[in-house]
């Protein structure tokens, strides 16, 4: 099973914009919503082609509403989730999955919300402290090199 995490712009309510729209809320109505941090929408499907698919299926609006989108790949990690265009090269064999640990995104979590991210390169096995802020947690997002310099 592959998890999907969808964070929401920070002037919009995602889960509202999302239910509210018809193709949206069709689109996610066989997946069980949960927000496992604030304005963030997550679900399970059953692979990461079905996570990709899903999220090209959601494009239009996740365009518009959502800050960002990542996806929890057990083949690949059960920890460090991938970005959204991390996944699609998994996904299409354009990049292996053990080759994806080395640019990172890391968020900070601070009172269930989602922190500014700290962009980080991995040199070995330990990683940097999130240092932005004060924080209860940490969420790593591997990225893509191109992500990563942008």
């Amino acid at each position: 099973m592959a998890r999907v995490c969808l964070v929401g712009a920070d002037d919009v309510e995602l889960r509202y914009e999302l239910v509210s729209r018809e193709t949206a809320r069709e689109a996610l109505a066989t997946y069980g919503l949960s927000e496992p941090y604030r304005n963030t929408v997550a679900l399970e499907t059953v692979s990461l082609g079905g996570a990709v698919a899903l999220l090209n299926d959601l494009n239009w609006y996740l365009v518009r509403f959502a800050a960002g989108s990542f996806v929890l790949e057990p083949s690949v990690s059960d920890e460090e989730w991938l970005s959204r265009e991390l996944a699609e090269a998994v996904r299409e064999n354009e990049v292996d999955p053990g080759e994806t640990g080395r640019f990172l995104k890391l968020f900070g979590v601070a009172d269930g919300e989602l922190l500014e991210p700290m962009y980080v390169a991995r040199t070995g096995h330990e990683l940097p402290d999130y240092d932005l802020h004060e924080v209860d947690d940490t969420v790593v997002v591997r990225v893509t090199e191109a992500e990563f310099g942008a």
